[in-house]
């Protein structure tokens, strides 16, 4: 029931600003880190709670690209919950359009990102000639490695190669790869720029220390409306299993001094996501309220941006 309540309010939230506005928008259809929230094996109190209450767990990080106008909509990474993901988003939109989008665009191949491409295969959906979007390295990747390969061969997904310098434009939205350092194994790893008309969002929901970027974060930010910052971790006090040198995402806290002495304006584009289980902004009011005292705010699940 309560489930049932939460999904009712986020219905009337976005069918109420659907009403007000024709214009592209912004979707959060996730913000956990790639392995979800709750998370797989922990016992720690950030996934207890989780465990017990279905109302506090949180889908992967993902969004959806939504044009009103045309009824058309685009998906960002293509996670392990696209599931639920893809019938939340119908939910929430009143069935007004088609399952699947026009395309999906995938950030990097690490499994928060792109596994649930195997969902179109024929075991599942056997779609046809569902196009996603990468970079060269990654579409290689997928060519020649199963089981992704077979999504190829069977045409159950058609490969467009992004670069860096041509936006890939629908009508009034177009999406830009961005190339950001990241741990890249078997792709390049990118962030986007969204244009939405009169709206720009950034999303980098991974990234290295923001020093190592051949780009100043801060610019990046002024120059948009919405920025969607990788929040992975909030400190480095989170982790006493692995070394922190292995997941080398910028702190929360880091993010926090950079923005420091920019203005409030500055300061709230910022909506932090891509959250670890352990990142107290996802379990724990206390440190959520903090950072959005400091004028940042946290993306929400199931919210419309603009």
């Amino acid at each position: 029931m309560k489930n049932f309540i939460l999904l009712l309010c986020l219905f009337m939230f976005v069918n109420q600003a659907g009403a007000q506005t024709n214009q592209p928008y912004i979707m959060v259809l996730g913000v956990a880190q790639d392995g979800g929230f709750p998370h797989l094996g922990c016992k720690k109190i950030c996934c207890t709670q989780a465990w017990a209450d279905t109302n506090l767990r949180k889908n992967v990080t993902a969004l959806a690209v939504v044009n009103p106008q045309n009824k058309q909509w685009w998906l960002i990474e293509a996670t392990p919950d696209i599931k639920q993901q893809l019938q939340d988003f119908q939910k929430l939109t009143n069935n007004e359009y088609p399952y699947l989008p026009q395309g999906i665009f995938l950030t990097h191949a690490h499994i928060g990102h792109y596994t649930g491409l195997m969902q179109f295969g024929r075991e599942v959906m056997n779609t046809k000639n569902l196009n996603v979007y990468v970079m060269p390295k990654f579409k290689s990747f997928l060519e020649k490695n199963g089981p992704w390969s077979q999504l190829v061969e069977l045409k159950n997904i058609n490969l467009v190669q992004l670069d860096t310098i041509k936006p890939i434009v629908f009508a009034n939205i177009n999406f830009k790869a961005l190339i950001v350092p990241h741990r890249d194994e078997y792709s390049e790893t990118v962030g986007f720029k969204v244009n939405l008309g009169e709206k720009k969002i950034l999303f980098i929901p991974d990234i290295d220390k923001w020093s190592k970027w051949n780009k100043n974060i801060v610019d990046e930010v002024r120059q948009v409306d919405y920025a969607f910052l990788d929040a992975t971790f909030y400190d480095n006090l989170e982790l006493n299993n692995r070394p922190i040198n292995e997941v080398p995402h910028p702190f929360v806290s880091e993010t926090i001094q950079l923005f420091d002495k920019e203005n409030i304006n500055t300061r709230s584009k910022i909506h932090f996501i891509h959250f670890n289980h352990t990142n107290p902004i996802m379990w724990e009011q206390k440190t959520k309220q903090k950072l959005i005292k400091q004028g940042f705010n946290v993306a929400e699940q199931g919210r419309l941006y603009p």
